[in-house]
């Protein structure tokens, strides 16, 4: 009876089968997970730091903080690290054994192996910056990717084993301990995909974990190489998960010696051309979801530089009744109000409309001819607002453009075109630069007689 029990214990070629089937069920869901990453981070244009608005973004910049964290190990200056501490170990295990005659037998053999004696992981918000400005930036949530900083095996003779680790020893403790530590350093450059949303302190954006947000991805890979990595992972799963499908069966018949027959042979292949199958379809939605979603993301893009030009029309009359209240009677100042009016009047809230550039020039004049508008608060106010907001439309119609292109591209690449053909999707218009520029207006100053 025992040997029955013990034989029948280690018999694991009735699980083998359902072994296989997990391992692709899961390779299959990771290969289609990393497919739907990859798309994401590919489809996203990389957008400015003063050009980010509400919604799922993608930044490149280096990293600022005015209160750094200081890492354990190393002591460096960063806004992320992370360090682990491991102990070696060996001991001697003695155990019975019982073979299929139900003899047994006493084997003893050597067991090692690290155990973690002491680890911390530690973020703090920091400053994106790229050329145009800062961003600030939440890392809790987030998929950190950091550098590797310290890599380090010790004995207790090394000052770093006691002085950065822990004091007493574990049991059956060889005296090896392996430190090691990664960061994210001050000025270095950053990858980053996440969420943007309005900061609760000031009107600004900044970027942080969201529930909603298919990704959350902090790294000090480039764009390049975080976009490779992923293709790597998902041709690795696919395999795993095509070798695994009939794997299982295979490792079962032939565990019981079984013959391999035609029949065997067509039920291996019928396993790995269902497993075909099932990725085929979740490729296919995969793709079409990611279509859909650069889709919104385009009507997204627009929307935008639609609020952008409704800011812009609401700026200009305040901007016009400043000016007007502080040189009431001045011809040449009403000269250059109807100048104004008569572009502003052109368009309507949410359309190109006015030249923006002609307008902003006249104020520049204004500003030159009347010395003491430059010492009126409101006046400098909204004239900074009419600048940002030049910089700011700029920024969206070139997000828009560049979002667009990648939907356009979308499009007509094979095997992307037939699977947009399925949702009747088409290409989006590009803005053009005088959709938003017009032709500098003459303005006439009247002079005082």
């Amino acid at each position: 009876m025992p040997a029955i029990f013990a034989d029948n214990s280690q018999d694991l070629s009735p699980f083998l089968p359902w072994i296989g089937l997990v391992i692709a069920v899961v390779s299959l869901y990771a290969s289609l997970r990393a497919c739907k990453r990859r798309r994401l981070i590919d489809n996203l244009p990389t957008s400015k730091t003063q050009g980010v608005f509400i919604g799922l973004v993608e930044l490149k910049g280096i990293t600022k903080c005015e209160q750094p964290l200081m890492s354990y190990l190393t002591e460096t200056p960063c806004v992320h690290y992370s360090y682990d501490i491991q102990e070696r170990w060996s001991r001697m295990v003695t155990t019975t054994e019982t073979d299929d005659k139900g003899n047994t037998r006493t084997v003893t053999r050597q067991e090692s192996g690290w155990t973690t004696v002491a680890t911390e992981t530690e973020s703090t918000p920091f400053y994106l910056e790229d050329d145009t400005g800062v961003l600030l930036v939440h890392p809790e949530g987030a998929r950190i990717e950091a550098l590797g900083v310290f890599d380090q095996t010790c004995t207790p003779f090394d000052h770093i084993y006691y002085e950065k680790g822990p004091a007493g020893g574990i049991m059956d403790s060889d005296g090896v301990r392996r430190f090691s530590e990664q960061a994210i350093p001050l000025q270095a450059p950053l990858f980053v995909v996440g969420q943007a949303r309005e900061r609760q302190d000031v009107v600004a954006p900044e970027i942080a974990a969201d529930p909603q947000a298919s990704e959350f991805l902090i790294s000090v890979r480039s764009q390049e190489e975080v976009s490779s990595g992923l293709g790597w992972q998902i041709w690795l799963f696919f395999f795993l998960g095509l070798i695994a499908a009939p794997g299982g069966h295979v490792a079962c018949d032939l565990a019981r010696n079984q013959d391999i027959t035609a029949i065997s042979i067509l039920i291996y292949v019928a396993e790995a051309l269902l497993y075909l199958g099932c990725w085929l379809v979740g490729w296919i939605i995969t793709v079409y979801n990611s279509l859909v979603e650069l889709r919104q993301r385009v009507e997204q893009g627009w929307g935008q530089v639609d609020i952008q030009l409704k800011r812009r029309h609401d700026l200009i009359p305040n901007l016009v009744d400043s000016v007007k209240g502080y040189r009431d009677y001045e011809a040449s100042t009403q000269e250059a109000l109807a100048e104004m009016r008569k572009q502003l009047s052109a368009t309507a809230p949410g359309q190109a409309g006015a030249d923006f550039h002609s307008i902003l020039d006249q104020v520049n004049i204004l500003k030159e001819a009347y010395p003491d508008l430059k010492a009126n608060e409101n006046f400098l106010a909204l004239q900074k607002s009419l600048s940002d907001t030049e910089q700011r439309i700029a920024l969206a119609r070139s997000y828009f453009n560049s979002i667009a292109t990648f939907y356009n591209t979308r499009l007509e690449v094979v095997p992307d075109c037939y699977i947009a053909a399925l949702g009747a999707m088409k290409p989006r218009a590009l803005m053009e630069a005088n959709d938003f520029e017009r032709a500098p207006v003459e303005v006439k100053f009247a002079t005082n007689p």
